[in-house]
């Protein structure tokens, strides 16, 4: 298996140099293959523990260590931030990079709830640098075709869509279930489904849906943590949704899928096309399978935030749709009886 990261592109014209807030798992999938792949540098580190912050810039060439995030904001090098840190930690330190004029790439969900996210988002304005949220999937050729078969009318009038995400339970100890860090299974799983229909409503079905109902089962022990969560939805355009995600499953399931009156596109992974790019169009003609090809979403994901920064191209997941995929998640823990996240103090 290959996570499809080189792509055999050339490096850019000029390197962005990355500062990474914490070492945390998901950094060398998201930042540390993708910058090898694109010829970017890790230019910074910190973490809580300095030791693991130096382990980690060995094992992954990271130039300069730094003795605490901080630093890493005022190295006058470092011109793009990654922020990886857990869920509630995102948007206290977003709005202090974006403060420090460092353009930021920040891990999904970028803020604990929709009232911080808005202020990510002044934070951004008032910046004028780049703010882009890590939902990578829409950078992958794997969603482009989901909306290219919509586009050419694949499927016929759209009625409803669906996106659900279930994986086993991380450990007992897993920060994503704390709830003082802004944890849940909405909040690590679910906000992939309802992102996901917002995209494609705003572009299909009369703009972002509204939660009609929710439902959750808690983790045992856990007051307020969502183990599960799913929502009902409803579009303005009448197309019906539903989205969500169990944290506690048996097995993995990150599908996707979408109906029409003449036929229905399933994908099987679609947040994650390095493992699984295929894509299967079910239609009165029958049905064919198709391959995206299994470069990393994230890999893609980096050239677009390069992209945005080195020449203002815009992109998908800025600081506005972090905003309104906030605001769905906050309705999606209303409907199912559970209070918002919260920010860690920092």
């Amino acid at each position: 298996m290959t996570d499809g990261s080189s792509g055999g592109r050339p490096a850019p014209a000029e390197s962005l140099r990355i500062g990474i807030l914490g070492a945390a798992r998901i950094a060398e999938l998201s930042i540390v293959k993708p910058a090898a792949a694109t010829g970017h540098r890790l230019y910074a580190v910190a973490a809580r523990d300095e030791s693991r912050a130096k382990e980690f810039a060995d094992r992954h060439g990271v130039e300069r260590v730094h003795a605490c995030y901080a630093d890493v904001l005022a190295d006058p090098e470092v011109e793009a931030v990654y922020n990886p840190l857990a869920n509630g930690l995102h948007g206290p330190w977003n709005q202090r990079s974006l403060d420090a004029g460092k353009h930021v790439l920040s891990e999904k969900p970028s803020a604990a709830n929709a009232a911080e996210a808005r202020l990510v988002r002044t934070a951004a304005q008032r910046a004028g640098t780049v703010f882009m949220e890590a939902f990578h999937y829409p950078y992958h050729p794997l969603f482009e075709r989901v909306c290219e078969l919509i586009d050419a009318g694949a499927v016929g009038e759209l009625r409803h869509l669906e996106a659900v995400l279930r994986m086993p339970a991380p450990d007992k100890a897993d920060p994503r279930w704390r709830l003082d860090l802004a944890g849940g299974s909405t909040m690590d799983l679910g906000c992939y489904s309802l992102s996901c229909l917002h995209l494609l409503g705003q572009r299909y079905a009369g703009g972002s849906p509204r939660v009609l109902s929710g439902r959750a089962r808690e983790r045992p022990g856990l007051d307020g943590v969502d183990e599960c969560l799913f929502a009902d939805l409803e579009f303005p355009s009448g197309v019906t949704g539903v989205a969500g995600s169990d944290m506690a499953a048996s097995e993995w399931d990150f599908h996707l899928t979408v109906t029409g009156s003449t036929g229905e596109i399933h994908v099987p992974d679609f947040p994650r096309p390095h493992l699984d790019d295929s894509l299967v169009l079910r239609a009165a003609d029958g049905e064919r399978v198709e391959h995206l090809g299994r470069r990393s979403s994230y890999t893609y994901q980096l050239e677009a935030f390069a992209a945005a920064v080195r020449t203002g191209t815009p992109v998908i997941t800025d600081a506005e749709f972090s905003v309104r995929s906030m605001e769905l998640v906050d309705a999606a823990y209303a409907a199912a009886g559970l209070p918002p996240r919260r920010p860690t103090p920092v």
